[in-house]
């Protein structure tokens, strides 16, 4: 009864003893934080454009595949690619994997470690040795042997060469009493959770980056038929200025002039297809592909997708939980008061239990027999009492980590919000400038037509027509661009409002699975 109250005991003693305390500070998640002076996205008065625009913000929370607002099917079928073909997404999720290792390693010394262990040695003591202590004992001890004393027989002792064999299961644990393996273990998972948000954030910026060159690729064809459609109408300017000269109403330097009207449109048109090939080999290298490798998908007449009427934007205490930046400076923030815990706990005593099971002899044969056995168990303990100083400097590295990683979270979260404001504010001033341009456009057109039909009835100069045609040229490429702008600033706003990467893997540990073999699947694709 007492025997058995005494292992009751002490295995609650030795969980007590084990779970212990965890010494060094605790984390406490940052609050939300919202600058006090923000008039939020329904509230940008003082910046917005005067009177109401075409396509309005509100609260609502924004869908996680925000690029469907565009309803654009190419453009989505390529952010639904991003995740698994793009190769720094893939990077990202390797050192993802690399992290999870890194937590399977610091997790294994929370528990005992097991080992089993077989040797053999063969040894030749000092006979010397062995002489000089049989007749030092002789001699002391007065010791005899058939009457001779130990000292004078000790020349004769000899020792033979020994076979030793030995196998054993040896055990270690440290006994976690400051918690200093908890604290390692729990900077592990902190910066687990670190290469998961980090890879949140390279897919949420390559999604952002597919959209943002595929509105360019789009506005460079539209650029492009807007120099076709000047060309053609310089082209029939040109027909018309010849036509007047051969009837001698105008002089050859309408004919010149018209002429060079042509060319300069022309000269433009290589430009712009030129910058159509580089965008569609930026968008080819954004997913993993060789050069014009989605020339085929993306050489398609298509519009600049278009901006929706109504842009959910969510409210502002959703930030911090959508922005993977944030969300990766709180866990680098973890980690790091993790570490100083893990630096407070090399102060006190570390305790170790060390326990060995096995057989030992002289010959093989014996091996195996009971009475070879050998055991060992026992706690040890180490206290460190004189380092030079590597402790304590120790503690004051992670202590000014610590710090660090607390201001460059602090400097994520207003950052990000900047982000958001000036995103915000591109997007609705934006709308003031297109409003604008698409009305000069307008009146530009009709001004050219005027321009036209009084030339051809001799009431204006050449000089008028060509005016005209200049600015209709600019004013619809001024216009494309700033469709182009509008449609580039929502990208901007939803990036820096950090979706994106729920629709990829909500589930960070299915990542790996899903892009383990990209680089060898990638390593032998090429121009070739």
């Amino acid at each position: 009864m007492r025997r058995g109250y005494s292992w009751r005991a002490a295995i609650v003693g030795l969980s007590v003893v084990a779970t212990g305390c965890a010494v060094g500070p605790d984390f406490r998640k940052p609050a939300p934080w919202t600058p006090p002076h923000w008039a939020g996205p329904g509230e940008l008065s003082a910046r917005a454009p005067k009177g109401p625009v075409a396509n309005d913000i509100m609260d609502a929370t924004p869908d996680p595949a925000w690029w469907d607002v565009f309803h654009d099917a190419e453009l989505s079928a390529l952010e639904r690619r991003v995740a698994s073909e793009n190769l720094s997404v893939a990077i990202a999720t390797a050192r993802l994997a690399q992290s999870r290792s890194q937590l399977r390693i610091a997790g294994a010394e929370r528990y005992p470690g097991l080992s089993a262990a077989g040797s053999y040695t063969r040894s030749q003591y000092s006979t010397k040795t062995l002489q000089r202590i049989v007749s030092e004992v002789g001699k002391s001890q007065n010791l005899q042997l058939n009457g001779t004393n130990l000292s004078d027989l000790s020349g004769q002792f000899t020792i033979p060469l020994l076979d030793q064999w030995r196998d054993s299961i040896d055990a270690t644990w440290e006994v976690d009493l400051w918690g200093r393996v908890r604290r390692q273990y729990e900077a592990a998972s902190a910066d687990l959770d670190t290469s998961v948000e980090e890879r949140r954030g390279v897919l949420t910026a390559q999604m952002a980056e597919v959209a943002r060159d595929y509105v360019a690729l789009r506005e460079a064809q539209a650029q492009l038929h807007i120099l076709m459609d000047n060309r053609d109408t310089a082209a029939h300017t040109l027909e018309l200025s010849q036509q007047r000269n051969s009837a001698g109403l105008v002089t050859e330097l309408d004919v010149q002039s018209a002429q060079s009207q042509l060319e300069a449109v022309n000269a433009r048109i290589p430009q712009m297809e030129q910058q159509i090939a580089l965008q569609v080999n930026a968008l080819s290298l954004l997913l993993g592909a060789p050069p014009a490798a989605l020339a085929g998908e993306l050489l398609k007449d298509t519009d600049i997708p278009p901006v929706p009427p109504r842009v959910p934007v969510g409210v502002p205490s959703e930030l911090a939980r959508r922005r993977p930046d944030i969300r990766q400076a709180e866990a680098q923030l973890h980690a790091a008061t993790a570490q100083v815990g893990e630096a407070v706990a090399e102060f006190y005593p570390r305790v170790t239990i060390d326990a060995g099971f096995g057989f030992q002899s002289l010959s093989f044969r014996d091996l195996g027999f009971w009475n070879a056995r050998a055991w060992n168990v026992g706690p040890s303990i180490s206290l460190p009492i004189f380092q030079g100083g590597r402790l304590r400097g120790q503690l004051e590295l992670r202590k000014a980590a610590q710090q660090e990683a607390a201001i460059s979270y602090r400097r994520t979260v207003l950052g990000a919000w900047h982000e958001v404001d000036n995103a915000l504010t591109a997007y609705r001033d934006e709308q003031a400038r297109r409003d604008s341009l698409a009305r000069q456009a307008a009146a530009d057109g009709r001004s050219l037509d005027l321009a036209r039909d009084q030339y051809r009835h001799g009431m204006v100069t050449f000089l008028t027509v060509l005016d005209a045609e200049r600015r209709v040229l600019g004013a619809q490429t001024d216009l494309t661009a700033s469709t182009a702008a509008l449609s580039t600033d929502l990208v901007q706003l939803y990036a820096a409002l950090g979706g994106g990467w729920e629709t990829a893997f909500p589930d960070p540990a299915a990542a790996p699975a899903r892009v383990a073999t990209l680089p060898q699947s990638t390593a032998i694709r090429g121009p070739g």
